[in-house]
């Protein structure tokens, strides 16, 4: 797997089958932990970790390999999940407890 940054909260994904793909990430960025990654900084610091075979970030956020290989499946149930789960928490990026 390779990947490459688009724009904003867009990453290029380059599977080792050829597929490719252009997630763009910014729609489940909720909660403590993705939530962290509207930080772009923090955001663009995602690599590729060979042995889990998926992207992951210094905060411990990651996406399971097969919800990314079929992102466009996947995305509206977890996006729906993230909102019902965090609806009531703020998004406080970069405030500590």
């Amino acid at each position: 797997m390779d990947i490459e940054f688009g724009t904003d909260y867009v990453i290029n994904v380059k599977v080792d089958d050829g597929a490719e793909r252009a997630i763009d990430f910014e729609p489940i960025l909720l909660g403590p932990l993705f939530g962290a990654l509207r930080d772009l900084h923090l955001f663009r610091q995602a690599s590729v970790d060979a042995e889990l075979g998926t992207i992951v970030w210094p905060n411990g956020a990651d996406i399971a390999p097969g919800v990314l290989y079929d992102w466009p499946q996947h995305v509206d149930a977890i996006v729906q999940r993230r909102r019902q789960r965090f609806a009531e928490a703020p998004l406080l990026v970069g405030v500590q407890p």
